[in-house]
């Protein structure tokens, strides 16, 4: 089916947004989930603000929808089959900003076939301050489009709805600044003001660390569901840091901020999507808060540093809940959840 049959206000937005031509799945104009249905689809990529880095320190732009394309499967874990159903939730990370996110959640609403706005983004900050200089982009016009970096948690209206109150506020992660000693967890400090990155060009890194969550309602059902995204510093990866002298849950760096604790208590579902930038972060780790780690391959060249933890029936994946075809230099990693 093209993209031909849509309204014309759903066509113009197309334009707008993409030059790409879509090819619409049957899915297209399917209705919510029914009790024969009943599957909470959720996906989890860090998108590197639609901008990939190759490895000849060129950089490649990525439109909305050929993401998209390249990282909703079907039941069997196929791309671009008309199995792929509309997903759920989208947990992602290192985005722009509000634009840039309601962008990408109408691209989406555009894809499924739904009118605009169908999809909507809660952004950890609107217009986060630029920071970096080439972002390891050759073409410098590149780089500056990874200049501002923040994240994200995108939701299907249709399926899931959001009370006013139910946002956390963001919380920041915790790093080991460079020069400190370390400790098992002493000298770690909050990445945030005083505490980030030395020098103008750095300032407002930290911006990109900062976490949001939310608790949704399945409409169908009156389920809760609570959704967490995190995007930890890269000395995480050397030195676990999670805040003040500590390492995090199961010294991984990880940790859930108040408000978004009493979220996440509050809801039968949990799901956390993290680029952790660590290594070797155990499935079981969330297992206090009732969650199951899924995916088990490399999501950033030959290491896995990408991870979706779940509390709910996870249908199996075919291919280990990892999208290898996902256009982005992260995996997208995904579960299919029953309720």
């Amino acid at each position: 089916m093209s993209f031909d049959h849509r309204s014309p206000a759903a066509m113009a937005l197309a334009a707008v947004l993409t030059t790409t031509t879509i090819t619409s799945p049957a899915w297209a104009h399917e209705k919510p989930a029914t009790a024969a249905d009943r599957v909470l689809r959720v996906y989890s990529n860090n998108l590197e603000n639609l901008v990939t880095n190759n490895a000849d320190g060129s950089c490649t732009r990525i439109s909305g929808p050929a993401h998209l394309t390249s990282m909703l499967v079907d039941d069997e874990g196929r791309t671009g089959t008309s199995g792929v159903r509309a997903p759920d939730l989208l947990i992602v990370q290192q985005v722009r900003g509000t634009g840039q996110a309601s962008a990408y959640a109408d691209q989406l609403s555009a894809k499924v076939g739904y009118p605009a706005g169908t999809y909507k983004a809660i952004v950890a900050w609107d217009d986060p301050e630029p920071w970096g200089s080439t972002h390891k982009c050759s073409q410098q016009e590149l780089g500056d489009l990874k200049k501002k970096q923040t994240n994200a948690l995108i939701y299907n209206t249709r399926t899931l709805s959001l009370a006013s109150g139910d946002v956390s506020k963001y919380w920041s992660a915790g790093w080991l600044k460079p020069g400190t000693s370390y400790a098992g967890g002493a000298g770690c400090t909050l990445y945030k003001p005083p505490n980030n990155d030395s020098g103008n060009t750095n300032a407002h890194k930290w911006k990109r660390t900062s976490a949001i969550a939310a608790k949704f309602t399945i409409r169908e059902t009156g389920t809760a569901v609570f959704a967490a995204t995190m995007h930890l510093p890269e000395q995480n990866g050397q030195n676990a840091c999670a805040g003040a002298g500590t390492t995090g849950i199961g010294n991984s760096g990880i940790h859930v901020g108040a408000d978004a604790t009493a979220l996440m208590n509050a809801s039968a579902i949990r799901v956390i999507g993290v680029d952790a930038n660590r290594t070797n972060i155990a499935a079981t780790t969330l297992s206090g808060f009732g969650m199951t780690g899924h995916g088990t391959k490399a999501t950033m060249g030959s290491r896995k540093i990408d991870y979706l933890f779940v509390k709910g029936a996870v249908l199996p994946s075919p291919i280990g809940h990892t999208v290898s075809s996902t256009k982005s230099n992260h995996l997208a990693l995904y579960g299919f959840i029953t309720y």
